[in-house]
């Protein structure tokens, strides 16, 4: 036998139950947990063999002790931190060639028996590593742990994290009796590690169970091939796992057998494979969508970091937009992603104004300290000045997370230490990071946020007032509170074939006179419009021509001192600059910026806010039967996914999330049915837990030919009472804006269905 056999002999510690904190509990506290640690220490037992004598050889005893002392002494962040350093007490204190452990804590997950890990490790791996780790040392870098799964160092590769018998109830089956009542069905994951060749991702077991059970809960499958094959990929797509093995069980599938069930394994090779025969058939999904702008970004920008950024002095619009803008220019850095904005009362030094508040992803070159020196120098470009701490300021940046590190120097400590109890920051961190796990509170942001309102509702205070709003660029006065009412938008049609009023605004002077007229109606923005959108309108005319009708009128109405914002009603690049260099402040297109190329450059560049709409075809072809012919006869689901996309592609192209709305195009490439589906409907769309949840709504209804098809009103004009429902349904299901004609009466519309279905309306 060889002697590189005889190092295969194995020295085995099973089931080792220590008490230790290891992240936390199910209940997600810090305590003292069950840990369960099995041990297999490779070496040659020949001479122990030959000798009788245990000395020769690895003594398991010893080994026990020395385990059990490293694991309860010490407090681990994770199972593969406790799992490493047992590694390296069988290989450095025992001489082993080779250690497997596995750690498994039976209280790790409330609807899982265990979760925990396997690594294995070479001597040779740990002299490589301590290699590694006091070259990055000598150079100063920043404190990333070499010692996780998978790790992009280059160990790891028989490692698994694993998580056993999840036990979730679910719809499943195609029986009759199986779709009334759900059943349980268990579930077993084994996460396998990234490779040299794969950009390296962060994932964490409980974000990986809390993704999968939010959906298995709410599904119905009929096969358990497509509920295994829905398991791996919402790991492989939202958690970036690099490979996985799913294993689902029913228990109640067969009387004479303990249970049936499907094991796949799948990788981000089969992922990319599905997305690319998906896309071929003209389906999109949100997170398969290639944002534009992101191939422009410099390889060397290989780190994220979000930044909460907030201003309440001067124009604290501009002053964020400025900060961004100096980002990018001088601080090495890339803004992939916005949030919302948010008004929110000041904390700690309370006599102040209230604060402008959000959150900004970004890629960068720098190191952590690096950056946070450029953001001090961006807030001193802008005017902010040494002062009292929480004093008030023009700009404010702070470093919220840094890729996944724990950093700690004099000057800064990432994450921010103060994330969790500031309900200003984690609004907007929800916003684009409400999954991402906090690495020392293992917590994600969505449930700090939760954990923080349930604390601050249980003080005489209550929670903070804190509100989403919308800035209006034009009138930096203008501040829309989405909480606090509907918005009106009146629509101004300056062409000669729109279908209920055209040629009646044609001239500048009708067209200011009746603006004017609709703002003491009770307007709160004017849509103006130089081009018919109804079915078979003409589409052909000059852009000229269409600039010509718009823009005197914009002028016109500014000259007068109008104070209203004004909106262009147009899907033309040109026509929507030329509009908003007359005095427009918000770009409103039908076709989400999908029709006309250079029109996202455009909407990125005037940085006003602008309104995405779903559509299908154009105004000639959109009521054919192929422009209306959904997928399962799903209308809404098409709404979401076709909108996401238009999202994506506007966020990517340089956009800010803040000034985005979402419109689900009433009228436009649906039939009557489909169209009363949208208003019933409203809220699978940006209701809670929708696809686009938190984003504003504008709602169009106004006289269209559904609520005449419906009332028998032929005449568009006389369509009043109709429309009046539809708007009523409209705010019912969540909307923000409502376009119309009637302004007097859809306002009083509004106003009373804001008493009923919007809290907190002052009346």
């Amino acid at each position: 036998m060889s002697i590189e056999t005889r190092k295969t002999d194995k020295i085995l510690i099973k089931n080792l139950v220590v008490r230790n904190t290891v992240g936390v509990d199910s209940w997600e506290r810090c305590k003292t947990q069950p840990v369960v640690i099995n041990v297999c220490l490779y070496t040659d037992i020949t001479p122990a063999g030959d000798s009788d004598h245990v000395t020769k050889s690895i003594h398991y005893g010893h080994v026990t002790k020395a385990v059990t002392k490293v694991a309860e002494e010490t407090t681990f962040r994770s199972f593969e931190e406790l799992a490493h350093a047992i590694v390296k007490v069988g290989i450095i204190k025992f001489g082993a060639v080779k250690a497997t452990v596995k750690v498994e804590q039976p209280r790790a997950l409330l609807h899982a028996a265990s979760a925990g890990v396997e690594v294995t490790r070479t001597s040779a791996d740990l002299a490589e590593l301590a290699a590694a780790l006091e070259k990055q040392e000598k150079s100063g870098g920043a404190s990333t742990s070499f010692e996780t799964v998978g790790d992009v160092s280059g160990f790891g590769y028989e490692d698994v994290v694993f998580v056993k018998d999840l036990k979730l109830s679910t719809i499943i089956g195609v029986n009759p009796w199986e779709r009334e009542e759900k059943q349980v069905v268990v579930i077993n994951l084994h996460i396998y590690p990234l490779t040299r060749s794969e950009e390296q991702k962060s994932y964490h077991v409980r974000t990986i169970v809390r993704s999968v059970s939010r959906h298995i809960e709410a599904s119905g499958y009929k096969t358990v091939e497509a509920f295994v094959a829905a398991i791996a990929r919402i790991c492989l797509e939202k958690c970036h796992v690099s490979k996985i093995t799913v294993k689902v069980e029913k228990p109640s599938a067969l009387v004479f057998a303990e249970s049936a069930g499907v094991e796949i394994t799948r990788d981000q090779q089969w992922l990319k494979e599905i997305q690319e025969e998906e896309s071929k058939g003209g389906k999109t999904y949100a997170h398969f969508m290639e944002q534009s702008r992101f191939a422009d970004v410099p390889a060397n920008y290989t780190h994220s970091a979000f930044i909460a950024v907030g201003s309440n002095v001067g124009n604290p619009i501009a002053n964020i937009e400025s900060a961004l803008a100096l980002l990018e220019s001088q601080c090495s850095s890339t803004v992939v992603d916005t949030s919302f904005l948010y008004e929110t009362p000041p904390m700690y030094y309370t006599d102040q104004a209230p604060f402008l508040n959000g959150a900004i992803k970004i890629l960068t070159s720098l190191s952590p300290e690096d950056l946070l020196r450029k953001l001090k120098e961006v807030e001193a470009e802008l005017g902010r000045q040494p002062s009292f701490r929480n004093a008030p300021r023009p700009i404010d940046l702070d470093i919220l997370f840094y890729d996944d590190i724990v950093y700690n120097s004099e000057v800064l400590t990432i994450p921010h230490p103060k994330i969790q109890e500031r309900e200003f920051v984690l609004w907007p961190l929800c916003d684009i990071a409400k999954g991402m796990e906090h690495p020392t509170l293992f917590r994600t942001c969505g449930q700090m946020l939760s954990q923080l309102l349930k604390v601050t509702a249980e003080t005489p205070e209550g929670p903070l007032k804190i509100t989403k709003v919308l800035p209006m660029h034009r009138s930096a006065n203008v501040m829309w509170k989405w909480d606090a009412k509907t918005y009106v938008m009146g629509i101004l049609n300056a062409t000669p074939d729109s279908f209920s009023d055209g040629g009646e605004h044609m001239n500048v002077e009708a067209a200011v006179a009746h603006a004017e007229r609709m703002a003491e109606e009770g307007a709160d923005m004017i849509d103006i419009g130089g081009m018919s959108t109804r079915v078979n309108a003409d589409e052909t005319f000059p852009v000229d021509e269409e600039i010509r009708r718009v823009v005197p009128v914009i002028q016109a109405l500014r000259a007068k001192g109008f104070k209203l914002p004004i909106s262009i009603d147009t899907f033309r690049a040109e026509v929507a600059e030329a509009a908003v260099q007359a005095g427009a402040d918000l770009i409103n297109d039908v076709s989400g910026g999908s029709r006309d190329p250079e029109m996202l450059a455009v909407m990125a560049k005037t940085k006003v806010p602008v309104c995405l709409m779903h559509m299908r075809g154009t105004a000639t072809t959109m009521q054919s039967k192929e422009n209306t012919t959904y997928e399962n006869d799903d209308v809404v689901e098409d709404i979401n996914q076709k909108l996401q996309h238009l999202i994506d592609q506007a966020i990517g192209s340089g956009v800010y999330r803040w000034n985005i709305i979402v419109d689900p195009g009433i009228g436009f490439a649906k039939t009557g049915s489909q169209n009363f589906d949208i208003l019933r409907e409203m809220k699978q769309i940006i209701g809670h837990d929708a696809p686009l949840e938190g984003f504003p709504c504008l709602v169009g209804p106004s006289r269209k030919k559904f609520i005449g098809d419906a009332t028998g009103v032929s005449e568009a004009s006389k369509r009043g009472y109709g429309t009046a429902a539809a708007v009523a349904a409209s705010i019912a299901g969540g909307a923000s804006i409502i376009r119309v004609h009637d302004v007097r009466e859809m306002s009083e519309v509004a106003k009373v269905s804001d008493s009923v279905w919007k809290k907190g309306r002052d009346l």
